[in-house]
């Protein structure tokens, strides 16, 4: 059972370093798009950068903010009831996000596809690249899914929304 808690850990670990990753390559090309406004030589292509690493931000972000609990929840309500019905409802609740992101994964991949033909205007890259961030959003959505899905049926979580710290721990 520490064997799933390490390999959810690792996942989270990489997540957190993309996270990290494109909230650096944001916060550069933010300071060079405002160091460029006071001395009148702004670069075009930062706009485009900025949109780009949020895009990455946010894919790397979502199954994070999935295992926090930062995404919509009805713990309210949920919570409330008796016994073990919070836990199931957690369960079906994994289940069915898992589901519909796996189920989207192809047409994510077909839309990704399509950047092949296409490049963005300033930087010139190839929009793959920029697309790819709706198909990692959903397989890093389904994957930490469906490690909450296993680590319930483990027995090493209770598939209620961790913070940070619990993470480290």
């Amino acid at each position: 059972m520490k064997v799933i808690g390490h390999i959810i850990g690792a996942f989270v670990v990489l997540a957190r370093i993309g996270v990290g990753l494109a909230f650096a390559v944001l916060i550069a090309t933010v300071m060079i798009q405002v160091v460029g406004r006071f001395t009148g030589a702004g670069p075009v292509w930062t706009e485009e950068l900025t949109r780009y690493a949020l895009l990455y931000l946010v894919a790397f972000g979502a199954g994070l903010a999935f295992r926090s609990g930062d995404l919509v929840n009805v713990d309210v309500v949920c919570e409330s009831l008796p016994g073990r019905i919070p836990w199931v409802l957690r369960l079906v609740a994994a289940v069915a996000t898992a589901g519909l992101a796996l189920y989207l994964l192809a047409g994510a991949w077909r839309f990704t596809s399509i950047g092949s033909m296409q490049t963005s205007p300033a930087l010139g890259i190839r929009m793959h690249y920029v697309h790819f961030t709706v198909w990692l959003l959903l397989a890093l959505l389904a994957l930490f899914a469906v490690l909450r899905i296993v680590g319930m049926l483990a027995g090493t979580e209770d598939g209620a929304p961790r913070n940070a710290s619990e993470d480290l721990s």
